[in-house]
């Protein structure tokens, strides 16, 4: 785990309730505004923590994309809020931060929840996405809706552009990225892969993984690994796409809210 971590932004919900935190990571080019919807309902029966990575949202901005580097960052945001331990609930690149966190940090992971990924290498077309946000011309754009109609010419479903573009904001010099695009571009083929674990590591505590049934992130060839790294785990598939807990919010908070309840 590095040292050099940096302040998260976060916002908290729930926070009268007691028992273990729950922490809500979001995945690449997104930030904790992904989870709100979710958090709100869970923050009904826990408290809810959910913070910007680095790179995303609020956060501040750094060359290093490594799970090391964004573990350490929320192993430091628990220490801020005197959390000794959490259950990461992670989607994406968040569910691969929480597996890093709990498989080097052990301690801190009460459960650990991975949503629709597992610890494997990826290939995709993320990277033509990113070429396509930072090819737009934002010094000549005016109104956000111009900024779409041009990314809809290499971007062409508009769920997909939605989800670009709320990274995009208005400030004093105009249109800019909010995310540190340029760094998170470069470091892709990081963010694609997941690092070796140091040697015997595994996270031997509950660990759920909720997947959907129309992705093809988490595929039967890549459970041995999951089985290995994760050896006490539960698979649930929910009819959804990559974005399980948005296509299947009630869905989601039922498996979730099963595995926390003691047996």
């Amino acid at each position: 785990m590095v040292n050099s971590s940096i302040k998260l932004h976060y916002r908290e919900f729930g926070t009268e309730n007691g028992g273990t935190p729950l922490l809500l990571l979001h995945g690449l080019l997104g930030s904790l505004v992904n989870w709100q919807t979710i958090a709100r309902r869970l923050a009904q029966r826990h408290r809810v923590v959910v913070p910007d990575l680095r790179n995303h949202g609020r956060s501040p901005h750094h060359p290093d994309v490594s799970y090391p580097a964004m573990a350490g960052d929320v192993v430091a945001l628990l220490d801020e809020l005197e959390i000794p331990e959490a259950v990461p609930v992670g989607h994406s690149m968040g569910g691969k931060v929480a597996m890093w966190l709990a498989l080097t940090r052990p301690e801190r992971v009460a459960r650990l929840v991975v949503v629709d990924i597992a610890p494997v290498r990826y290939e995709g077309s993320l990277g033509e996405l990113m070429d396509a946000m930072l090819a737009l011309p934002l010094e000549r754009i005016e109104r956000r809706a111009e900024a779409d109609t041009l990314l809809a010419e290499r971007v062409t479903h508009p769920a997909i552009r939605a989800y670009l573009l709320q990274n995009l904001v208005r400030t004093d010099a105009g249109w800019q990225w909010r995310t540190n695009l340029r760094a998170l571009r470069e470091g892709l083929e990081r963010i694609s892969d997941f690092p070796d674990p140091p040697a015997g590591a595994r996270y031997e505590g509950p660990t759920l993984f909720i997947h959907g049934t129309r992705s093809d992130y988490v595929k039967p060839e890549y459970l041995p690994r999951m089985e290995q790294l994760f050896p006490n785990l539960t698979l649930v598939a929910l009819e959804a796409g990559h974005w399980v807990y948005a296509e299947q919010p009630d869905a989601f908070i039922e498996a979730v809210e099963r595995f926390l309840t003691p047996l």
